[in-house]
This record gives structure tokens, C-alpha cells and sequence, in this order.
């Protein structure tokens, strides 16, 4: 069995909806599609499709395969345009994660001039807190805050971001304005699942030393747009993103705490894997990500309670 044969067979029958048309495409017999599609699934060891007299459909496993496989033809049929032409047309999908608040605050307006300048390129986006294996689960790229992850991925910086230390006005008012970064293990403090130092804030004093506090508090979750919500609602001090916090911030919700201790800038990355073929799709989205992030400015200059 010719493996991209019967895999090109199998695509070409979910897309079209038959056999006979899926054969038409392919200028073959009906029988040879069949029998090609039934050998792929005996190699695999399961079944793709469900053939009933009046309809096809995918199993669950299928639905996988034709996802992954039609994602396989089309990077081949890039690779094989470069290889011909020396350089390629973006095209195909591109699989995108990102964080949940920034994907959809930030990432969106950048996401959709990207797909009106490259109409043959369709975008599969994945938003998640969680990190995201981006080979084991078939990404292209993730737009990653923090460390790349993985040494196997390459990170290009397009970005960055700053921690802000922040509380509601009606909090400070009854809890007080903490002075020193050790005075927040006797406060309120809201606490991140996925932030890498877990509940420990580092800040860093004006003359550069730097302090490290263990926190806890009434509220623990695994996002940070919920944290800063509830952080506006009193229930203590938050330790978020300025691209979270910023629209609490401009409202007055939300006011900084500390401000005269540094916290250091995390960078945002676009993040792919180094061991595939860097495709044109990557490639373009790489760059349109670049130029985008010049000309955007999310620190939010407000005015700031307590030192």
C-alpha cells in the first residue's frame, strides 16, 4: 500500500462527501479509492468511516485523522512548491494557541488583519491558561508569555509585558496600603494557577535588592481576567499582567500597590518548534505578529496609591 496515496484517497472522500466523487477528483476507479481507504484503516488498525447505503461519516478517530492529515497534504504541498519554485505562498491551516485574556483582548484585531491579508491561509485558535504541547497536540505556533518552554521550541520575542501589583480602592481602604512587599503575607492576596513561581511575588526594591513573599489568600484560580475581577470586587490584592488589570486600572476599579518596587517585564514570544519544517504560513504570521506588537502600547499610565 502506497501510505500518501491512501491517505490523499481518504481526504479526498471526507471532502467530497462519496466515493465516486472522491474518484472523479482523483481520476481513478471507485474501487481503488474503496480499496485503498480499507487498507489504510487495517494498517491503523481502526475504522475511519462509517458507510452506510445512504451516507458516510466520521468516527471518532476519523474526525483525528482527516484533522491531522489534511493539515499533512497541505505543509507537502508547500514544501513541495519551495522546493520547485524556491520560495512558497502561505496557505493551509495554521494552528494557534494563546492565553485566554490576551487572545481575545489583544490578539484578536492582529489574528483578523493577518486573515485578511493572507486569504489562502484558514486559522484554527486555541485559547487555554494551560501550557500547550504545542508537537504532541499539532500547533504551529503559541503566543507564549514567560519562559519558550521547551528547548526542542524556538521563541521569537514580540513583546513584553509588566507584572502590576493592584487592589480596589474600598480594599486598601479597610485592609490598608501595604508599604513593603513583606507586609502582603498579612493581606489578601488572589493567587494564579499557572504563574511559575506559584505564590511567591518577587519584587525588586529601588536600590535593586530583592524581595521575595510567600502569599495566600481567600481566592485561587486559573485565570487571570477572573482574579482581577474579583480583585475590582475587594476581595484583596491581585499580582496580574498590565494587559489584565489595564482596563480596572483606567477605570479607577483598580488602583497600584507598591509601585515603587520594580517588577520585572516577562516577555511574549511567538513560540514554534524547531525540529519541523518551518512552513510559509509560520513564517508570514511570524512577521505580521512582529510588526503588529511594535505599535502596541497596552501599560497603562494611571495614577498610583501607596509606595
Amino acid at each position: 500500500m502506497d501510505k500518501l496515496q491512501a491517505i490523499t484517497a481518504f481526504v479526498s472522500v471526507v471532502d467530497a462527501g462519496s466515493f465516486a466523487r472522491a474518484a472523479d477528483r482523483l481520476n481513478v476507479s471507485v474501487s481503488a479509492v474503496s480499496r485503498q481507504v480499507g487498507e489504510l484503516e487495517a494498517q491503523l488498525g481502526t475504522r475511519l468511516l462509517n458507510r452506510t447505503t445512504r451516507r458516510l461519516s466520521l468516527t471518532e478517530a476519523g474526525r483525528a485523522f482527516h484533522q491531522r492529515t489534511t493539515q499533512l497534504l497541505a505543509d507537502l504541498a508547500e514544501a513541495e512548491q519551495a522546493a520547485h519554485a524556491g520560495s512558497s505562498t502561505p496557505r493551509g491551516t495554521l494552528r494557534v494557541t494563546s492565553s485566554i485574556t490576551f487572545g481575545a483582548r489583544y490578539l484578536a484585531p492582529m489574528v483578523a488583519s493577518f486573515a485578511a491579508k493572507y486569504a489562502d491561509v484558514s486559522i484554527d485558535i486555541e485559547l487555554s491558561d494551560r501550557l500547550v504541547d504545542l508537537v504532541e497536540e499539532g500547533f504551529d505556533v503559541a503566543v507564549r508569555i514567560g519562559p519558550v518552554g521547551s528547548q526542542q521550541l524556538v521563541g521569537r520575542k514580540i513583546g513584553e509585558t509588566h507584572m502590576i501589583c493592584c487592589a480596589s480602592p474600598a480594599y486598601l481602604a479597610a485592609h490598608g496600603v501595604p508599604q513593603h512587599p513583606r507586609e502582603l503575607a498579612r493581606h489578601h492576596c488572589l493567587t494564579y494557577e499557572y504563574l511559575s513561581s506559584r505564590n511567591t511575588w518577587r519584587f525588586r526594591a529601588p536600590g535593586g535588592a530583592e524581595h521575595s513573599v510567600r502569599v495566600g489568600g481567600p481566592m485561587h484560580a486559573n485565570h487571570g481576567g477572573f482574579l482581577a475581577a474579583m480583585a475590582a470586587e475587594g476581595l484583596g490584592i491581585a499580582y496580574e499582567p498590565d494587559f489584565i488589570v489595564g482596563p480596572e486600572l483606567s477605570a479607577g476599579r483598580l488602583v497600584r500597590v507598591l509601585a515603587a518596587w520594580e517588577l520585572a517585564p516577562s516577555p511574549i514570544y511567538l513560540v514554534y518548534a524547531s525540529r519541523r519544517h518551518v512552513s510559509a504560513k509560520v513564517r508570514a504570521f511570524s512577521e505580521h505578529m512582529a510588526d503588529a506588537f511594535r505599535s502596541a502600547d497596552w501599560v497603562t499610565k494611571v495614577g498610583v496609591s501607596g509606595s
